[in-house]
C-alpha cells in the first residue's frame, strides 16, 4: 500500500459549516473505505492549512479517483503528496545510477 499526505484548506463552504468539520471526518472515512483508502490519521492544524491527514490506498490512481470524490463535496482544497518511509526510500536510492 501507499501513503498519502493531504493537505488541506476550508473553502467558503467549510468554513461556514466548520462546527461539522470531525462529523465530515467521519464521511471521508467512509469514502475512503468504499474506494479502497484508509485515512490512518487526521489533524486539525495552525497556519497554512486547516487540516492534514495521512492515508494509505493500493496505488495513485485510486488515490486520485478518492480525492477528487472529496473535492466534489466543496468543503476543501487539497494537495496530495505521495509519502515514502524509511524502507521504500531506500529500494528507491538502492536504484540510483
Amino acid at each position: 500500500m501507499a501513503n498519502y499526505i493531504v493537505l488541506a484548506s476550508f473553502t467558503d463552504k467549510g468554513i461556514k459549516g466548520v462546527r461539522d468539520t470531525a462529523k465530515r471526518s467521519d464521511g471521508v472515512r467512509k469514502m475512503g473505505k468504499k474506494a479502497g483508502v484508509t485515512l490512518k490519521d487526521m489533524y486539525w492544524t495552525l497556519g497554512a492549512y486547516d487540516v492534514v491527514a495521512v492515508f494509505e490506498a493500493p496505488n495513485d490512481e485510486t488515490m486520485t479517483a478518492f480525492m477528487l470524490s472529496v473535492a466534489e463535496e466543496g468543503f476543501a482544497r487539497t494537495q496530495t503528496l505521495r509519502a515514502f518511509p524509511e524502507s521504500e526510500m531506500k529500494k528507491i536510492l538502492s536504484k540510483m545510477v
